[in-house]
């Protein structure tokens, strides 16, 4: 059912602002503890943090943006919250040593009492390989194997694995993550590839909203409506069924927009409150079930004000 005509079938990650025109308030503990805990009285659902650990320069000018280590970020803000998911989006899993992404998850997991959701990416930026010296033109198969080490170690205290990068003769880790048999691990990226993982070994996908344009900068097919949404996610949740595995049970997360649209009756973008709800209305129709949203970050104070008004505007009165 459309936003308008009854309740919002989609849960609400809020994304911490780090793009162009930050507000230095943004890197301040207190500003992020303020936000998480402001995003939690408001209704939201998650908060999510992305990454890139060595960009190029010229892609930070040209419309880049900073980041925190999205692992460490959650930390901090799980011991400030109670309720709120704390999402990676994305983590670039060729970047990491699957054994160490492992403890981390898994060190996150335990300590905010199994809140963690994984949303893994390939990564698309070349000069960023080069400089954590990963192969780029192998970042597909990184990806893979990560993923089988780190669901490996996680289920098995004895984990044996002989892979093309990676080797483990009788590892271990302890402790294993809260949720069992581990947290959920999202899949991002437009691709069939991507969504081959998540038939196979995921419980949710990430796509990307864009256009061709963007498609080129982030290396992935555009899907830019509802309708092309709708038409993945139902080759999806095909091909998860021929895996065996249950299709209803996917989570589809999706990004489209900015808190600060529907600030009133009419958003900053010619939105009003009811054309967002009834795009959203819209993505859950095409099997969407969460939305990421982000506020604009030039102002820290703005920041925390829109999102608790998209909350009253968009979220709570569709639930």
């Amino acid at each position: 059912m459309r936003a308008q005509r009854g309740g919002i079938a989609v849960k609400f990650a809020i994304k911490y602002p780090m793009n162009a025109g930050l507000d230095p308030r943004f890197l301040q503990p207190e500003t992020m503890v303020r936000f998480a805990q402001a995003a939690e009285r408001a209704g939201y659902d998650a908060i999510a943090f992305t990454e890139h650990p060595a960009p190029s320069q010229k892609w930070l000018s040209s419309g880049g943006h900073e980041s925190f280590d999205p692992l460490t970020a959650l930390a901090f803000v799980a011991a400030a919250t109670e309720r709120l998911r704390l999402h990676t989006y994305l983590l670039v899993l060729p970047y990491r040593n699957p054994f160490l992404a492992a403890k981390q998850a898994s060190t996150v997991d335990v300590l905010s009492g199994g809140r963690l959701t994984l949303a893994l990416g390939t990564g698309y930026l070349r000069s960023e390989f080069a400089a954590l010296g990963v192969d780029f033109t192998e970042r597909n198969a990184l990806f893979d194997e990560s993923v089988d080490v780190m669901t490996g170690i996680w289920q098995t205290p004895d984990f044996a694995y002989e892979g093309r990068h990676f080797t483990a003769r009788g590892q271990t880790q302890r402790p294993v993550p809260v949720q069992t048999p581990h947290p959920p691990l999202w899949i991002g990226g437009n691709s069939q590839a991507s969504r081959r993982r998540v038939a196979t070994v995921g419980q949710g996908w990430a796509p990307l909203l864009i256009n061709e344009q963007m498609s080129q900068t982030t290396r992935t097919p555009p899907l830019s409506s509802p309708q092309a949404l709708a038409a993945a996610v139902a080759e999806l949740r095909e091909s998860t069924a021929a895996q065996g595995r249950d299709p209803a049970a996917l989570d589809i997360h999706v990004e489209w927009h900015e808190v600060s649209e529907p600030a009133g009756a009419t958003s900053e973008s010619g939105r009003s409150v009811e054309e967002v709800r009834d795009k959203l209305g819209q993505l859950a129709e095409a099997g969407a079930t969460w939305s990421a949203v982000e506020p604009a970050n030039d102002d820290a104070e703005r920041a925390i004000d829109s999102l608790t008004a998209y909350a009253e505007s968009v979220i709570q009165p569709g639930r």
